[in-house]
């Protein structure tokens, strides 16, 4: 049965509000009720489906551990200069940002605090439907496939369960869509169930942003002119928050998979085979001076005509939230829309906008993803029509 609520605008519900993505969203958010061309012309889908959710407008509201404001947040970041937010300050502060569960509580206590928050949200803006955005830190990745039932996750002791799947989980509970933006794992089985059961829509995992998603376009391109990959060098520069978390092995092993396991998938087969060790390698550095302006280097080697060897290379100075902000935008209407036309659990059409897509027969080359997003678009408006 497809859901026709009848809201006036989309609420976005971020789990790390004042974090670098987080406040450039909050800055974004404030920005599109008195400019609103200026946010709408960097979304990357301009979709018949996802329309109603620019004409509708955008609310934010979520939480952090941090006892700063969104302001004085912003300002620590340092991703937008002061004169692109400073007259926002008021319509800033007026987002409702509440206080993260203390990690020490029972896992079910914490889950019945964000389900008590998402209703105290939904209260606060009762026109408004609202989307889950994960933007937490990357963290040591946990084994929780047996985890079959609520009562067997409220069993575990909190260190055992990462804060993400806290706050994925009472949104889910809540009938609430989710943007699992991190490359933290929390579509285990307890949470796709419940999806199901609450008839509501899961996408992740890690945002592609940069440097990995030019490596799938390069890669598709690459495979389209049946050129060999032999072997592929990425180094990632990054001075903010995000880059020093991932100096810990343990928080970063789950991304450096991801953007590993992606370039084999494209290509349909591992890279380096043929050598010793592999040859396709990832390597994340932080450096400090870089601040949110990341620097990302690539070589590509590989192989055309009568094994003739050629090498590419590539320099990639971006902004990470920069890059970031308009993706989560655009996820937050894509998720709206599925979730008015019924769709429940994993989504992986939305492959597009992820290093490592959640969901059954996701696809891995740019041409294929973007046929995906096509599709999808034709579900959405052929349901609503309906």
């Amino acid at each position: 049965m497809v859901e026709k609520a009848d809201k006036t605008k989309l609420l976005i519900l971020v789990a790390g509000a004042k974090g670098a993505i987080g406040t450039t969203l909050a800055a974004a958010v404030s920005t599109i009720k008195f400019d609103p061309e200026k946010i709408f012309r960097s979304l990357t889908t301009e979709s018949e489906a996802l329309r109603p959710f620019m004409a509708r407008g955008f609310g934010m509201a979520g939480w952090d551990k941090s006892e700063k404001t969104l302001t004085q947040a912003l300002a620590k970041h340092g991703v937008l200069p002061e004169s692109a937010w400073q007259t926002l300050s008021d319509e800033l502060e007026s987002i409702l940002i509440e206080k993260s569960p203390r990690e020490d509580l029972p896992v079910q206590k914490q889950v019945e605090k964000i389900m008590r928050d998402i209703k105290t949200f939904r209260d606060h803006d009762p026109n408004a439907l609202p989307v889950l955005v994960n933007l937490l830190p990357a963290c040591a990745q946990t084994n929780l496939d047996a985890v079959n039932s609520l009562e067997q996750l409220y069993a575990l002791k909190p260190e055992q369960v990462s804060p993400d799947l806290v706050y994925v989980l009472g949104a889910v509970l809540s009938g609430v869509p989710v943007v699992n933006f991190t490359p933290n794992m929390v579509e285990i089985p307890v949470v796709i169930q419940a999806a199901f059961k609450q008839k509501t829509p899961i996408s992740g995992r890690d945002g592609k942003t940069g440097q990995t998603y030019l490596k799938m376009v390069l890669a598709s391109a690459l495979k389209a002119r049946k050129l060999q990959v032999n072997g592929w060098y990425s180094l990632n520069i990054l001075g903010n928050a995000d880059g020093r978390n991932l100096m810990n092995p343990e928080n970063a092993a789950g991304k450096l998979v991801n953007k590993t396991d992606l370039l084999d998938e494209i290509l349909g087969y591992s890279v380096g085979a043929q050598y010793d060790g592999p040859s396709h390698k990832v390597h994340i550095d932080y450096y400090p001076p870089r601040g949110d302006a990341k620097e990302a280097w690539d070589v590509i080697d590989f192989e055309g005509f009568m094994g003739m060897t050629m090498t590419l290379r590539m320099n990639l100075q971006g902004r990470d939230s920069i890059l970031a902000a308009p993706l989560v935008l655009d996820l937050c209407r894509w998720m709206a829309a599925l979730k008015q036309i019924g769709r429940r659990g994993l989504v992986p059409e939305l492959a597009f906008y992820y290093k490592k897509a959640v969901g059954a027969n996701h696809l891995f080359t740019f041409q294929d993803q973007i046929l995906a997003l096509e599709n999808l678009e034709k579900e959405i408006c052929g349901t609503n029509l309906k």
